[in-house]
């Protein structure tokens, strides 16, 4: 992250390790928490069914995250949730003997507030709502426009050429990369100028000659590349 000029704002589906990476590489940096993952996280304790009463609202609460537009509706939602974490206070400190020793009885839901509560806390679920922030045009509340649109592609890519040598996983990834740029030439236009296969294994051996694997094998992604962030031709391609 360093050789990248701080961002106003970043969003974060809250990986680890990546908020004190912000704070020592970005420090004026504002963060965004993606709510589809904080969502997410939710449902992953609740399931889209719950069967508790106390799981159902909370649920909805999460789910209600994707649809808050103002900070008036950001702060009913957040009157909301406090007031539900007040009323199933006393239910989730329920405890179930097992195995000997008392466990909390609905430890998922228990998980689940915790993940909505430190959010809370931290003041990152409604950062896009700024009005200094948002004064250059609307910010994104979440990263589903990298995921869904592009991580998720090169994924079935990959998952529907299963047995591709690792070097033939990184040439088809770079192949739908330039195919879906953006660039308005047509498809002969595009093939005339995309890299061929010794651009491509040229590109691998100077960006994968440092750091090394265990076994010796090249490491992908092991710095940001600062032209790749600071570009003047929307579609350039070069070999240095």
């Amino acid at each position: 992250m360093e050789p990248i000029p701080a961002p106003d704002v970043v969003v974060t589906d809250g990986g680890s390790g990546f908020a004190k990476a912000v704070r020592a590489t970005w420090p004026r940096t504002k963060v965004q928490r993606c709510v589809f993952h904080a969502f997410c996280q939710v449902k992953r304790c609740t399931t889209t069914r719950p069967k508790l009463q106390a799981g159902r609202e909370l649920y909805g609460i999460a789910l209600d995250l994707m649809h808050i537009e103002t900070l008036h509706q950001a702060e009913l939602w957040r009157e909301r949730y406090l007031d539900w974490c007040g009323f199933w206070a006393d239910f989730l400190e329920d405890t179930t003997l097992v195995d000997g020793r008392r466990v909390y009885t609905h430890e998922r839901l228990r998980k689940a507030r915790r993940s909505l509560s430190s959010l809370v806390s931290a003041g990152t679920l409604f950062t896009y709502l700024d009005p200094e922030l948002a004064k250059a045009g609307p910010l994104p509340s979440t990263n589903n426009r990298i995921e869904g649109g592009v991580n998720a592609q090169l994924r079935a890519i990959l998952r529907n050429h299963r047995g591709l040598t690792s070097l033939k996983r990184v040439k088809a990834v770079f192949w739908w990369c330039h195919a879906h740029s953006g660039d308005a030439r047509t498809a002969r236009e595009k093939l005339a100028t995309m890299p061929r296969d010794a651009d491509i294994d040229l590109l691998y051996d100077v960006y994968s000659s440092s750091p090394k694997q265990g076994d010796g094998r090249p490491e992908w992604g092991d710095r940001a590349v600062w032209e790749e962030l600071h570009r003047k031709d929307p579609f350039p391609f070069w070999l240095d």
